[in-house]
Parts: structure tokens; sequence; C-alpha cells
């Protein structure tokens, strides 16, 4: 099984300040990929996992009024920040456990 478009959203009008410091995104992660993990281990046969989305997007239903990335994009400049949750992901892809 592969897990794809996971994640959550946060509001669309915050400031960039704001938007990067998604300590809420992060917490999300930790506790679904550690529920994973679990599952993974007691024998779920889950071989892929993708989170929703790279980039903060236009959504079909809710425009540009939530954010769901784990890169802050400033839609006026195209202009990209990484999330905290960015940073927490390269963290956990690059350890061993």
């Amino acid at each position: 099984m592969f897990l794809s478009e996971n994640g959550m959203d946060d509001p669309g009008n915050v400031t960039i300040a704001q938007g990067v410091h998604d300590t809420t995104r992060v917490a999300y992660y930790r506790s679904y990929i550690t529920k994973l993990k679990e599952a993974i281990d007691d024998g779920a046969n889950c071989i892929g996992y993708f989170a929703w989305s790279l980039l903060d997007n236009f959504e079909w239903k809710l425009g540009y009024t939530s954010r769901f990335g784990l890169v802050y994009v400033d839609f006026r400049t195209l202009r990209r920040y990484p999330k905290m949750s960015a940073y927490w992901f390269r963290d956990l892809v690059s350890s061993k456990n």
C-alpha cells in the first residue's frame, strides 16, 4: 500500500513568519508517522508515503485560503520559504530510526 496526499492545512491569511512556524503541522506528521511505523511493525504492508503537499498551492475548493505545503509560497512573488515541517521531514528521512 502507498499512502498519498496525507497532510493538514493552515489558514492562508498569515504572514511569512507565521506561515513557516508550522508547529501544528510538525506535531500532526510526527503523530501520524509514529502510528504508521507501529502499524508497519505489526505487519501492515506500507511501502510508500507521500506528504500533502510539497508546496502551498491552489486548492480547487478553497483556492488560496488554505496552505497545505511543507514550503510556504508567497503567491505574489512565487518566492518559496521552507517551513519547520520541511526541516522536520528532512531530519526524519536522513535519520536511521
